[in-house]
């Protein structure tokens, strides 16, 4: 039998910690090793316990968990890092990728979304709460153009279904909402989404936003209020 995934909570309300425990139960595969309320007590849990995953929130009452994030990264690269937090604003969210989460999950969507999250954070790949997904994309679009310039070849080397997973990608809908909707599996939605990962040579969903939105496959519009 394979070893669980060790995972650390560090989070200041113990309620959250208590729902987060149960939702993160589901999974026999997982195992809450330990849990902090301070950015110091999670730092030092991080460096004593070294878990697989670290589950983070940005609001600690000692250090900010950005903060808290490049210095578990500095440290570890190799432990995974996973925002679970009540801010959604895009400025928080790239942040918290540049300083080395690999996931970040709103806390409202936790019941349905963190088991779902944590999966993609552990197999490697960037996981981002598809609720949140629009403002990014509106942000991104809103950017002033930059002197790199996206080659569109790449897209031509994707799939026809490819081309259609890429679009509701960009569009925020999870591999299971894609696999509703094309009447596949949730792991064959997940495979065409590593693959188009992997031809187009980019490592977030914030890339994959960026990319979709600079050769046009994503209407703005349907974004709005």
């Amino acid at each position: 039998m394979a070893p669980k995934v060790h995972i650390l909570l560090i989070d200041d309300h113990p309620l959250f910690r208590e729902g987060i425990k149960s939702i993160i139960a589901r999974n026999i595969r997982y195992e809450v090793v330990g849990e902090a309320g301070t950015a110091g007590q999670g730092l030092q849990l991080a460096r004593e316990l070294k878990p697989d995953l670290i589950l983070i929130d940005l609001s600690l009452p000692d250090q900010s968990g950005i903060e808290l994030i490049r210095d578990i990264y500095h440290f570890s690269p190799i432990i995974r890092l996973m925002v679970v937090s009540m801010h959604s604003k895009i400025d928080y969210i790239v942040k918290a990728f540049q300083s080395g989460a690999t996931g970040y999950l709103v806390k409202e969507s936790a019941s349905e979304m963190l088991l779902q999250g944590i999966d993609h954070v552990l197999k490697g790949d960037y996981y981002m709460d598809p609720s949140i997904a629009h403002q990014v994309v509106k942000k991104l679009a809103a950017l002033p153009p930059k002197n790199a310039v996206v080659n569109p070849s790449g897209y031509d080397a994707l799939t026809l279904r490819e081309q259609e997973v890429l679009v509701m990608l960009a569009e925020g809908l999870s591999s299971k909402q894609i696999a509703d909707k094309l009447f596949i599996s949730p792991k064959t939605a997940e495979n065409h989404r590593s693959s188009i990962m992997r031809k187009l040579e980019l490592h977030s969903a914030i890339d994959l936003a960026r990319y979709a939105a600079r050769i046009g496959l994503i209407d703005i519009d349907l974004w709005k209020a």
